[in-house]
């Protein structure tokens, strides 16, 4: 810590008891590090005092400081008052207030005074609504806009009063009740300031060092180089070169310190890398070519907070780790189920009757819960997945879920004062569980919160909505985190930017060095213009840019290996763009800079086709699977083994998802049940006209007991692309009914055998001597016999292909090999298992497709161009062969596509 010792040096050179100085510092990090430096030294006496600078303006002013949760409070109980118009309530008073916070803070901080700024807003906008025509409608932008002004030239100065009368003031009010006092505290104050490291000053602190300075009670230490402090073009010296101009620094006393450290030999690397994340998967690499393997002068600067957790996996073997920057609330899984209970509340205020399941799932998933909690869960998930409800009943949340142990938070609150009560409480149990320490942290950080929310509204006693509340649980989301606790004074240190204030390293490691990120940019929330901070002398942008510069090139004027690294992928707000300020170091400065281009390493998942060898003990599951072979195994087969595999070897099957929009499968399910109701009714005789016209006049019945069938809700359907599918299947089951009542009509026979009809135990023999076979099973979906004809039917949703069988000598043992022959396949099967049935001896058997995509064409029946049947099935015996064959193995079929 090269700044820190020179600075300590001087002090003891004049005065051996540093008790007698005041120490005034940006941040209060260094303070640590000033202390190991005075034990080093084998100082003995009394430890100085130590303030930041908005510590000794607060004892100037001797104010009670206000902010946050309590100033929205309080300032709108004043807005309430003053009965303007539009007269907001308190959740669209939220909206606007903390922003033109901010902005009255900057103005009473940076202008002569708050009034002529907000005087100088509204006259702008009176000009600017002079010269527009802009009629008598408050909705118009430019009028709203105005009328803010208008409002807050009334608000502003009465808020300040009340402030006043309380003796409380915002940060701003503080620097403004400073200004007259510095002089007099200057004058009479006994204590001998040091004040260390500063750049940029508000005019209230700027007056106060240069007051001390005249009275020979202060000295300053900055910290500058040559190389930025010199060159008039360099933002980050923009301040210093002002602060050296001051007459305070003259003959008798000089400016310090200017050194030339920059230009010292550097080892600076610069590494363009593909995705945010993969930067941290850098830093074991850097970490093995660093010398000192306890790191304690080498710091990790995470410009993107949310780097933090990707970064400290990867440092699992460095033994002294020191975080030195807080964790974002808002990252973690309670900090998200909380957002979501208060949205959940929130639309339990619109829809009174039922929970939409994505409203209730993230709750249960990332909430802490017991065990007995997961067993609910887990029991309430498969209900609601197996029966796709989307809007799920009040009824039917109690009747699941009433056994978890946290069930009063999701039911509608009485009022936001009971349901901050429920999550006080809940907070204090579930503290109890065994959560891990961040979990811990971030449930106590609520639970503070939760008090510090309800303790703050109940004095004023007006209503609390849950919009309200949800805003300010948001805003303390977005502002809070969770801080570490680490040894500072050894090992690798990892921090923000603004931690390194008067620090130095010898291996600094920069991590999203992205415009952006460094500097933020043009990024302020601010309702002012450029054009208006500038002619107030407010600061914009630009200032801010200019004290990031600074912070980076202090950071690295003293380190001798500078390892930059920036995302060159654009994705979302990054825009791939490294920052300008190591552009400027590569075209200004005198180093020689190496680059390096990190690739994302990452193989795909499936780098190559899953394999799976037919083991003694899948061998014996496929001997269990031959006592019951289905035509759709070996269908699946076909498509990929793996499937096969998966579903028939190791019995696995898909989870249940709910459905939004109905899937195809289920599409096509709604219309095999609606058709397996209308001619179940119909079975055994011969159809008549009157029989099909009286089906189709009740399709609508039929359709709604296949949604029953479904497991499905009625209001699934009633409206969106729901409808759509719904109205659709109607008129492909119509089409159906109105087929076989044109053959009728034109005077044929057809009756309806048997529907869904089940067959099993159907022997097939492998080999000649038959005492090798497998059993086939399955339905079939539809049997009838038109003039005499049995027609065996597959409904499909899919289109018809390949139904004319062309099988010769050369191809008979390899014909059914290939996927897009399947369906032809399934109807040999089942034309084979229709003519082993003794019902059916003596008659002919016909075997087609009825799809659901060409309903109006009817049955597509099976031909043989070539061959018959039996050569058919000696290429399912083939097939079937190729998978009971222990030396072949089950191998991957990867679908490949063109376009």
């Amino acid at each position: 810590m090269k700044f820190l010792h020179k600075i300590i040096s001087e002090l003891l050179s004049q005065n051996s008891n540093l008790s007698e100085f005041n120490i005034v510092l940006p941040g209060k990090r260094p303070i640590v590090f000033i202390r190991q430096i005075l034990e080093e030294n084998n100082y003995s006496g009394f430890l100085p005092n130590f303030f930041t600078i908005e510590d000794l303006i607060n004892d100037i002013v001797d104010q009670q400081s206000i902010q946050g949760i309590a100033l929205w409070l309080f300032s709108f109980d004043v807005y309430k008052t003053l009965n303007l118009i539009p007269n907001d309530d308190f959740s669209e008073f939220l909206k606007w207030f903390p922003t033109l916070q901010k902005d009255w803070d900057d103005i009473l901080k940076f202008s002569d005074s708050d009034e002529a700024v907000l005087q100088y807003m509204f006259d702008e906008e009176r000009i600017k609504e002079w010269a527009q025509e802009l009629g008598d409608q408050e909705d118009v932008p430019r009028k709203k806009f105005l009328n803010f002004w208008q409002n807050m030239n009334v608000f502003l100065p009465v808020l300040k009063q009340k402030l006043k009368e309380k003796n409380w003031a915002t940060p701003g009010m503080i620097h403004e009740a400073a200004k007259a006092k510095i002089v007099d505290y200057a004058k009479t104050t006994k204590g001998n300031f040091v004040f260390c490291g500063f750049n940029a000053f508000t005019p209230v602190e700027e007056k106060l060092v240069r007051n001390l300075l005249q009275w020979n009670k202060a000295q300053c230490f900055f910290q500058a180089d040559h190389y930025y402090f010199d060159d008039e073009r360099q933002e980050a010296g923009k301040f210093l070169r002002s602060h050296k101009l001051w007459k305070e620094f003259n003959d008798s006393r000089a400016f310090s310190w200017i050194e030339n450290d920059f230009n010292q030999q550097k080892n600076i690397k610069i590494y363009e890398v593909s995705g945010n994340v993969t930067q941290t998967k850098v830093l074991p690499d850097l970490f093995k070519n660093i010398d000192n393997k306890t790191f304690t002068n080498t710091a990790v600067v995470l410009l993107d907070e949310n780097l933090l957790p990707a970064s400290l996996d990867v440092m699992h073997e460095v033994e002294n780790l020191n975080i030195t920057m807080g964790f974002p609330l808002k990252n973690l899984s309670f900090s998200n189920a909380v957002k979501q209970l208060f949205y959940l509340q929130k639309q339990l205020d619109k829809n009174k009757s039922s929970y939409y399941y994505r409203d209730v799932f993230p709750i249960l998933e990332e909430l802490p819960k017991t065990d007995e909690d997961e067993k609910v869960i887990i029991n309430f998930k498969s209900n609601i997945e197996e029966r796709n409800i989307v809007y799920i009943s009040k009824n039917l949340i109690h009747e699941l879920l009433n056994d978890l142990s946290y069930f009063n938070l999701l039911q509608k609150a009485d009022s936001g004062y009971h349901f901050l009560d429920i999550l006080i409480e809940y907070c204090q149990r579930i503290k109890w569980m065994e959560l891990d320490d961040i979990q811990y942290e971030n449930v106590s950080h609520f639970e503070n919160a939760f008090r510090v929310i309800k303790n703050q509204i109940t004095p004023y006693g007006f209503e609390i909505k849950m919009e309200t509340l949800e805003i300010l649980i948001n805003q303390h989301i977005n502002s809070e985190s969770i801080d570490f606790q680490g040894e500072p004074l050894k090992g690798l240190q990892v921090m923000g930017l603004l931690e390194t204030r008067l620090l130095n390293f010898e291996n600094v490691i920069l991590l999203s060095v992205n415009e952006g990120k460094l500097p933020l940019g043009n990024s302020q929330n601010t309702y002012i213009p450029f054009d208006i901070r500038k002619h107030f002398d407010l600061h914009t942008f630009l200032e801010n840019d200019s004290i990031y510069a600074y912070h980076f090139y202090r950071l690295i004027q003293d380190a001798k290996n500078v390892h930059l690294m920036f995302n060159a992928l654009s994705s979302g707000v990054n825009t791939g763009e490294k920052s300008r300020f190591i552009t400027q170091i590569e075209m200004e400065s005198s180093h020689k800079i190496e680059h390096l281009i990190v690739e994302n390493t990452s193989e795909p998942i499936t780098s190559k086709p899953i394999e799976i060898s037919k083991t003694e003990t899948v061998m014996q599951q496929l001997e269990k699977w031959k006592e019951k072979v289905s035509a759709s195994h070996l269908t699946t087969y076909l498509y990929n083994p793996i499937d096969f595999y998966l579903s028939k070897i190791l019995n696995t099957s898909e989870t249940d998802e709910i459905e939004e929009e109905l899937s195809i499968r289920n599409y096509g399910n709604l219309v095999h049940y609606s058709l397996q109701e209308i001619y179940e009714v119909l079975k055994g005789k011969n159809l008549k006209v009157s029989d099909l016209e009286k089906s189709i006049i009740q399709i609508d019945e039929y359709l709604n007991i296949a949604i029953e069938k479904l497991k499905h809700q009625p209001e699934f359907y009633d409206k969106g692309m729901n409808y759509i599918h719904k109205a659709i299947a109607k008129k492909v089951i119509t089409n159906i009914l109105n087929c076989d009542l044109d053959l009728i009509k034109q005077g044929n026979s057809l009756e309806i055998i048997d529907i869904e009809r089940r067959f099993e135990s159907v022997d097939f023999y492998l080999d000649d001597v038959k005492k090798d076979k497998v059993s086939f099973f399955g339905f079939i979906d539809r049997i009838d016999r038109l003039n005499g004809t049995v027609r065996i039917i597959d409904y499909k949703t899919a289109k018809i292909k390949n139904l004319t069988v062309k099988i010769d000598s050369e191809n008979r043992d390899h014909y059914f090999h290939k996927d897009e022959r399947k369906q032809a396949l399934q109807l040999c099967i089942y034309q084979y298992v229709v003519q082993s049935l003794p019902e059916f001896w003596g008659f002919p058997v016909e075997t087609g497709i009825w799809s659901f995509s060409d309903a109006k064409k009817g049955v597509t029946s099976l031909e043989f161009a070539q061959g018959n049947l039996d050569d058919a099935m000696t290429s399912v015996k083939s097939l079937i062969m190729e998978i009971l064959n222990p030396e072949i193995s089950f191998k991957e079929n990867i679908k490949s596509y063109s376009y």
